[in-house]
């Protein structure tokens, strides 16, 4: 299985941007990978951005990516307000936050929802990720959902198990208003990620995994 190393350099820092159509899909998609990264590279600097939110799940939100990216790591957080079910509608205007995204940052790496999820907000925002930034690594996470929509990932980001027990613990600490709903539980966090783990033959045996639909390969 080939590897794939983010940046030359492990001392420069490493610039990430983790979009989310909602308050808890940046944790739920990469939340095990941001822990992992925030411990290997202290100096990365995270811009995390979730499109909607009301004032409860704003506080969620900003509650959640204080736990992340607890190591004191350089990050902002923004969220907006965006109607949730009714992002194709708006579309122009969150492409507007998106055009002051590229002008604001040039990420090493981006983190986004698949473009072919289910949920039509998830999918607006992949869409608008390739739109806007075409040079960059993009990595689309996926989010469990009732919808049935798990595909096959063709990138893998081994997780140690006391980072998965971490990223459960945070999901459910965070985001108390989800905890009815039938699929926001541990199980399912952590069952997903060991089946990423079997097929990304993982030493700790637990992974998330990625759809990496455009790679360059610098020699």
């Amino acid at each position: 299985m080939l590897a794939l190393d983010l940046g030359r350099d492990p001392d420069a820092p490493l610039r990430v941007l983790c979009l989310g159509a909602h308050a808890d899909d940046i944790e739920i998609g990469c939340g095990g990978t941001v822990l992992q990264l925030v411990a290997a590279r202290p100096q990365a600097a995270f811009h995390w951005v979730v499109f909607s939110a009301d004032v409860e799940r704003e506080r969620e939100a900003r509650h959640s990516a204080s736990l992340f990216l607890s190591s004191g790591c350089q990050h902002q957080v923004v969220v907006k307000r965006f109607r949730d079910g009714f992002f194709p509608y708006v579309g122009g205007e969150i492409k507007e936050h998106f055009e002051e995204l590229k002008r604001a940052i040039a990420p090493d790496v981006i983190f986004t929802h698949h473009r072919a999820d289910r949920h039509q907000d998830h999918r607006l925002i992949a869409d608008l990720t390739w739109n806007t930034f075409r040079d960059h690594l993009i990595l689309e996470y996926e989010v469990p959902k009732y919808d049935g929509d798990l595909g096959a990932p063709n990138c893998f980001w081994p997780l140690d198990e006391a980072v998965c027990r971490m990223k459960t613990e945070y999901l459910l600490t965070a985001f108390r208003s989800q905890l009815g709903k039938r699929w926001f539980s541990a199980e399912t966090f952590r069952g997903l990620m060991r089946i990423r783990g079997i097929e990304a033959g993982a030493p700790a045996a637990y992974a998330e995994a990625f759809y990496a639909h455009k790679l360059v390969v610098a020699a």
